[in-house]
């Protein structure tokens, strides 16, 4: 049978292919290192899950509950902008609670997109970026993905040549999967962009709290008049180590988070009451929790740079994120990251996201995450130097290592 349209639209999901594959090679009793999906395995601090088993004891909260998100958690996200960023937000028209800020990101989407809209995304990027638009119609348009100089002329020709004007511009800083960092300056001229076109820009801020270098990210919301064009969305999955939870926040220009809540409003009821009074109770502790999370990524990072480049596989240190973007090394790259990512799962036990997953742009990288112990990132290590090392003899009857795509 036919495709359905929206689906048809879809490239197909390459994270899929890796994942089977790893099933696969656990079935047949293979111990795989899974450094692949950005599926955080530390515990959700107790402090927090004291208070859902507190709040869950109450009848009244089982009932349905709010989809734009109770008061006290709108107003405790719109204390944490303050805190954090000098940003002032008000927690009834400028803060809506999402279901994890992918959910946010689609609904957006939903929200603001008529068919055949453009879009500017970077590439690579986090898929719902490009996904959410395409299933509501829209066209991509593809930008680079480092925020420098180079930044702004493509994005200057896709105003001139896009047929309609572009209608909104994707950020995603630190960035997933490159772990880039942009600077506030660099949200200057963003918003000068954006404001000089009439295009809406949406951030994706969900690595806010989890940076190495002892400078925080900014938020774009930081620059004089970005409220007048901007949306941004953070996420409690990673701060927190809440991915289960399902909470999220869309901040920023009343006008768009007034369309968002009311797309929302036909599709859901919110977080389940105890999980937004939980989240309310993180937003409003003293940080020492996110300061935790942030020091065993960075630990992780530091033994996952250090071991891997012992073992030939160089990993640039990333600043920000759970994730390193690592270039796959050079006698491998003619087989592109997805073959590369599944030979890593049959012949090292390790598994990895191949980068064409998040644009063609990525295809000579794969994304790490730190989602394993010190401990298990020194094996991967060691089993991709073996693999490594003995490639050239195990390997020369399976594919050509001197072949060039």
């Amino acid at each position: 049978m036919e495709e359905f349209h929206k689906v048809r639209r879809l490239p197909p999901y390459v994270f899929e292919q890796v994942n089977r594959l790893k099933a696969s090679a656990r079935a047949g009793g293979a111990d795989i290192i899974d450094l692949g999906m950005g599926n955080p395995d530390l515990p959700t601090p107790k402090a927090i899950v004291d208070k859902l088993c507190e709040v869950v004891q109450d009848p009244r909260t089982h009932r349905y509950s709010s989809s734009k998100g109770i008061p006290g958690l709108r107003r405790a996200q719109a204390a944490y902008y303050a805190r954090r960023f000098g940003v002032k937000l008000n927690p009834d028209t400028q803060v809506v609670a999402t279901l994890g800020s992918k959910e946010g990101f689609a609904n957006m989407a939903q929200a603001i997109t008529a068919p055949g809209d453009v879009i500017l995304c970077p590439n690579p990027t986090y898929p719902i970026h490009a996904f959410g638009f395409l299933m509501a119609g829209g066209v991509i348009r593809s930008i680079p993905v480092e925020p420098d100089e180079n930044f702004f002329q493509p994005l200057e020709r896709a105003v001139r040549h896009s047929i309609p004007k572009p209608l909104a511009l994707v950020l995603n800083y630190p960035s997933n999967p490159t772990a880039l960092v942009a600077t506030l300056d660099f949200y200057k001229d963003v918003v000068a962009f954006a404001k000089k076109h009439d295009i809406i820009v949406l951030s994706d801020l969900a690595y806010s709290e989890i940076y190495f270098n002892g400078e925080p990210p900014p938020s774009v919301l930081q620059v004089p008049g970005a409220m007048d064009v901007t949306v941004e969305f953070t996420s409690m999955s990673k701060t927190f180590s809440m991915p289960g939870w399902r909470m999220g926040f869309a901040v920023g220009n009343e006008r768009l988070i007034a369309a968002l809540t009311r797309v929302k409003s036909y599709l859901d009821y919110g977080a389940f009451t105890p999980i937004q009074v939980a989240a309310t109770h993180a937003l409003n502790g003293d940080g020492s929790d996110i300061a935790e999370v942030r020091n065993v990524y960075k630990r992780r990072r530091d033994v996952m740079v250090e071991s891997f480049g012992k073992a030939g596989f160089d990993v640039p240190p990333p600043a920000a994120t759970m994730f390193a973007w690592a270039r796959i090394p050079e006698k491998f790259r003619h087989l592109g990251s997805l073959e590369f990512s599944k030979l890593l799962v049959e012949k090292a036990d390790v598994a990895v996201a191949p980068g064409v997953g998040f644009g063609e742009q990525g295809d000579d990288y794969v994304r790490l995450a730190l989602v394993e112990n010190e401990h298990r990132i020194r094996q991967a290590a060691r089993n991709i130097k073996k693999f490594l090392s003995t490639a050239d003899e195990t390997m020369h009857n399976v594919i050509s290592l001197n072949a060039h795509r």
